[in-house]
Formats: C-alpha cells, sequence, structure tokens
C-alpha cells in the first residue's frame, strides 16, 4: 500500500487541505474508488475506510491481479466535516457540482480540477454516494445513462436493484458524469445511512465492492453470492411526496414491500400535535428511499418506491 497526496490546497486559515489516497498494486489504472465529498457523508468516507483495510489483506496474501493499480480515496471534503457542515465550509458551494474541475477559478473548481485529474484513466470508478435530502437508502447501485454504458456491468456487484437514470443538466458538473465522460465505467453505491454509521450496510457495500473486483478479474477474494441484481430504470420508480409542512413519523422501513393505499407516515402539526397529513403509497412495490428527518416541509419527497 502506498500513501499518496493526491492535491493540496494553502489555507489563510486553517491548516493545508491535502486529499489523500491509498494506493494497491501497479500498473494500468484499473479502479478509482472515492468517499466523502461533502462533510456530512460520515459513512461513506466510512466505507472507504474498511476497504483500504480489506486491500491491506488482499495485498498481504498477494491476492491483487498483477499489473494494475486500485486507488481509494475516503475523504475529499474533510474541511467541513470536522466542523458539521455539508458543503464547503467558506463559501458553501457542493464540490461534486464543479467537475470537471478549473485550475484558475473559484476553490471548490480547483480542489474538483486537483481531484479529477488524479482520478482520471481508470477503467472503473465507484463513487460511495448520498442524497441530498436526509433519509436512509437500501443498499443499491446507479448508473447515468450517458450514452457510454453498460448497464449490465451493476450486476456484478450482487446488490438487489441497480439502477440507471438519465442525467438531468446539472448532473453534467458531478464526478460521476465527468468520469463516463472520460471513459471511465462509473458507478454510484449507495450504502444506506449518511451521516450515521450502519454497520450492517457498510458491510453490504463493501462486499458488493469486492464482489464486483473479484468479477472484473481484479482481485481474488471470496465473498457471500449477493443477489441476482434487477436492473431498473430510474422513470420506473415513484417519489412520494408530502402535502403539508410539520413532525414526521415514518410508519415503514427500507426494503419493505407496500401495497396500493398503504399508510407509509403521518404528519403532525408542531404546534397542537393534530394529524394534519397521512402519507399513503400511490403505487405497489418496494421502498427503497424513506425520509428520515423529524421536520418536513411541504411537497418534499419523503418514500421511493420501486414499482
Amino acid at each position: 500500500m502506498k500513501k499518496k497526496k493526491l492535491f493540496s490546497l494553502c489555507s489563510p486559515y486553517r491548516e493545508q487541505l491535502d486529499v489523500i489516497g491509498f494506493s494497491f498494486g501497479h500498473g494500468r489504472k484499473s479502479l478509482a474508488i472515492v468517499g466523502a465529498m461533502r462533510g456530512n457523508e460520515v459513512q461513506q468516507m466510512y466505507v472507504c475506510s474498511r476497504m483500504v483495510q480489506e486491500l491491506k489483506k488482499l495485498e498481504e496474501k498477494d491476492r491483487i491481479t498483477e499489473g494494475i493499480e486500485i486507488l481509494v480515496v475516503p475523504c475529499i471534503n474533510y474541511y467541513s466535516m470536522n466542523i458539521g457542515k455539508r458543503f464547503w465550509a467558506m463559501d458553501n458551494t457542493d464540490i461534486n457540482r464543479m467537475y470537471p474541475g478549473y485550475d484558475l477559478g473559484e476553490t471548490t473548481q480547483r480542489i474538483a480540477d486537483g481531484v479529477f485529474s488524479a482520478l482520471k484513466g481508470f477503467e472503473y470508478g465507484i463513487q460511495l454516494a448520498s442524497f441530498y435530502q436526509p433519509g436512509v437508502f437500501l443498499p443499491h447501485v446507479k448508473m447515468m445513462d450517458t450514452g457510454f454504458t453498460d448497464p449490465q456491468l451493476m450486476k456484478d456487484f450482487g446488490l438487489e436493484f441497480g439502477i440507471i437514470r438519465k442525467p438531468r443538466p446539472y448532473d453534467t458538473t458531478t464526478l460521476n458524469y465527468n468520469w463516463q465522460v472520460w471513459e471511465t465505467k462509473a458507478f454510484s453505491v449507495y450504502a444506506n445511512a449518511t451521516d450515521t454509521i450502519d454497520e450492517k450496510a457498510a458491510e453490504e457495500a463493501v462486499d458488493a465492492i469486492l464482489r464486483f473486483m473479484n468479477r472484473k478479474g481484479l482481485v481474488k477474494v471470496t465473498t457471500p453470492p449477493g443477489y441476482n441484481t434487477a436492473i431498473l430504470d430510474e422513470s420506473k420508480t415513484r417519489q412520494v411526496r408530502s402535502d403539508h409542512a410539520g413532525i414526521f413519523f415514518s410508519l415503514t422501513q427500507i426494503g419493505r414491500r407496500v401495497e396500493q393505499g398503504d399508510i407509509l407516515g403521518r404528519i403532525t402539526d408542531p404546534f397542537d400535535c393534530e394529524l394534519v397529513c397521512e402519507i399513503r403509497s400511490p403505487v405497489s412495490g418496494t421502498v427503497y428511499f424513506a425520509y428520515n428527518s423529524p421536520l418536513i416541509n411541504a411537497k418534499t419527497v419523503c418514500f421511493k418506491i420501486i414499482k
């Protein structure tokens, strides 16, 4: 294992920002794994740290394929993480909306440029992703349909669901999208939690990534067999939104099968606790996202269901 400094940024107010990567093997750039780009992505950083430990063990046992390099970057934005902010601490911008970056631009553009320079050229790229709203996800893998994708590759992770989505205009400045433009086969892996540690989901994500690497001939490792992944278009999923603001109570769990009309949650008035809204499932299917903050605004996505 080699510990590399991928990018450095001096600050007049704090210690120097050093983006660190852990490199295993030597040779062709085969796989890059990226964790936290936002300051609340603790689970994503944790999964990557677990991957570092697993790859160290495999390297010691000579089970990493000769002539390849695997790079793990656990955290990019620890400046924000250590003060409890989601986005860049100085100007509240999102590093994952700045790719491919610009070396003479704003701070987060410079960080994105420096990091992307180190991440370009890998055959495969895996980002441990989070959702923009507070909530928990059924562990799954996602690809953007950029025209450079092969959705069947998602089956090699052995997760229950693989979802392919059409990119929206704001997606064009994400790491995942730009990886694909530069001919890296890129995946987003969702490991349930974001700002908390979920050991079971982290274990499932680590097993899925090891399973992928084993099936692609990058490592030799035995993992649980996993699922026969169902590949779905995101248009086949249904978002459920709140009709009112208030105190939110979820009455279901991710992974649960629900029928049309089932009660998924309730919203009460924050001042007198009167029931203001029951959230019912508009379709039958499997819940794969559930909002988990105690307060909710009107028209907020509170559940996602795979029909």
